[in-house]
């Protein structure tokens, strides 16, 4: 389902959620760099330009929604699809989520069924950039 050179960074403190994610989309086509927290998804972000991020809200130091207001801050990273996983799927969550600049918002457990089809909705949909 994914394509060739399509890169999702995928953000999440537990590994088993990480692993999961990273599984699901690696077997269906995609490129998947893993990342433990914010601040390595920072560093990471020096030296590659995925196509999406797949962020958990809940992470230590920086949380999702911060890193999420910083990239959409950042010129460099401000086109970047991002897309927010949360065990918290509590009523105002996906409003609070989109207001930081997420583009959109899957609740955990995630659906190993359509995940990879909700990523390349988000992709196909973005906004080309020179």
């Amino acid at each position: 389902m994914g394509t060739t050179g399509t890169t999702i960074l995928v953000i999440d403190d537990n590994p088993v959620n990480l692993k999961l994610a990273s599984e699901v989309l690696l077997a269906d086509g995609f490129t998947v760099i893993g990342a433990e927290d914010a601040e390595q998804a920072l560093r990471l972000l020096e030296t590659l330009m995925p196509d999406l991020v797949l962020t958990d809200i809940a992470l230590p130091r920086m949380d999702g929604l911060a890193l999420t207001r910083w990239l959409k801050a950042d010129p460099r990273y401000s086109h970047l699809p991002v897309v927010a996983l949360t065990a918290s799927a509590m009523k105002g969550d996906e409003a609070r989520v989109l207001e930081a600049g997420c583009d959109a918002y899957i609740a955990k457990p995630i659906d190993t069924r359509t995940l990879s089809a909700q990523i390349m909705r988000l992709i196909r949909v973005r906004p080309a950039t020179t």
